[in-house]
């Protein structure tokens, strides 16, 4: 699949697709190309403020980030949207709905929205995700927001790739707080409790206790107090003071300070962590893709099945078959 980076790196929307297309790919002809396009694209990334947003379902954010992304294009910035929809089990097949949900914004010539299947991978987040971050950061986009599906490992996964990690809470978030897992709070670097317009007194309710919650929490910013933000995605209410939430802590975490700051440190993280999950990747898919493991596998699933053998022990006799191949 041949990519003109020039016009990629101009904003052409198709353009863009298409380089996504071939970064997702997983045909082995596709892999080299897609490696030679990251390597184009590296000098470019970094320039983007990266969203990550979740939030339980009915929370609404679809409305949210249709709402939120008009927003920063008001404000003079270029919207990309990464959803990750979940794959079915069954069929592998996905809703990919989101461009639906969200027509003004993705109708929008300062928009992008780049609906990906998750295709079974860990938490739900697509396994070149990160890489898929790095193009539209490529191709202008200042304000990155990706959505996740809300459940399990992915709030973990999404919090990796991006700067800046908004939780969405309905107004009865304080009823349910015990309820809330405090893994996700102790992600958050903010927490908005949507749809007050439904029930002002629930959503203040809501922030008091979910700000009570986070109070003796310390947040995974150094020096940064969790803000709990009241508003309604309907509306528009609260969007512009989440916007100035965003820059303040931009400004906390030294975005514009260069390489030392939290932010950048951060970043840097996110890169070790890219290649170790690109080298977990490559090791998981030489390991089923061996050709004696392949023989054998139906074998040993057979035995772990009837009891006869453990979990380790099974492991142990794949292991004894598998020859690790010189890495490419």
């Amino acid at each position: 699949m041949d990519i003109d980076t020039n016009a990629l790196f101009a904003g052409d929307r198709r353009m863009l697709a298409r380089a996504i297309t071939l970064i997702e790919s997983t045909r082995p002809e596709d892999e080299m190309a897609a490696e030679e396009l990251l390597h184009r694209v590296l000098p470019r990334i970094g320039s983007s403020v990266r969203i990550g947003i979740s939030g339980s379902p009915g929370a609404g954010k679809s409305t949210f980030i249709e709402s939120f992304g008009m927003k920063c294009i008001e404000a003079g910035s270029k919207v990309a949207v990464l959803a990750v929809d979940p794959s079915s089990s069954i069929t592998g097949g996905s809703i990919l709905g989101d461009k639906t949900r969200m027509s003004k914004l993705g109708s929008h010539e300062s928009a992008f929205i780049r609906p990906s299947p998750s295709g079974g991978s860990l938490g739900g987040v697509n396994r070149r995700t990160r890489e898929v971050i790095w193009l539209v950061e490529a191709a202008g986009f200042d304000r990155i927001l990706l959505e996740t599906v809300g459940v399990g490992q992915s709030e973990i996964d999404a919090a990796n790739m991006t700067d800046f990690y908004l939780l969405i809470q309905l107004p009865n978030a304080g009823d349910e707080l015990q309820g809330i897992k405090k893994g996700i709070l102790e992600l958050a670097d903010c927490v908005f409790v949507n749809k007050a317009d439904i029930d002002k007194t629930l959503a203040e309710k809501a922030r008091g206790e979910l700000s009570s919650a986070l109070h003796y929490q310390r947040a995974r910013t150094s020096g940064w107090q969790i803000p709990v933000l009241v508003g309604s995605a309907a509306t528009g209410a609260g969007l512009v003071e989440l916007m100035q939430v965003i820059e303040q802590f931009c400004a906390h975490t030294g975005r514009d300070t260069g390489p030392g700051s939290a932010f950048h440190s951060r970043r840097s993280a996110q890169l070790k962590e890219w290649m170790h999950d690109r080298i977990k990747d490559k090791m998981i898919r030489s390991f089923y893709g061996h050709p004696d493991v392949q023989k054998a596998l139906p074998e040993v699933e057979k035995q772990v099945a009837s009891g006869a053998l453990t979990a380790q022990e099974a492991m142990q006799k794949l292991f004894d078959v598998y020859r690790l191949p010189n890495a490419h």
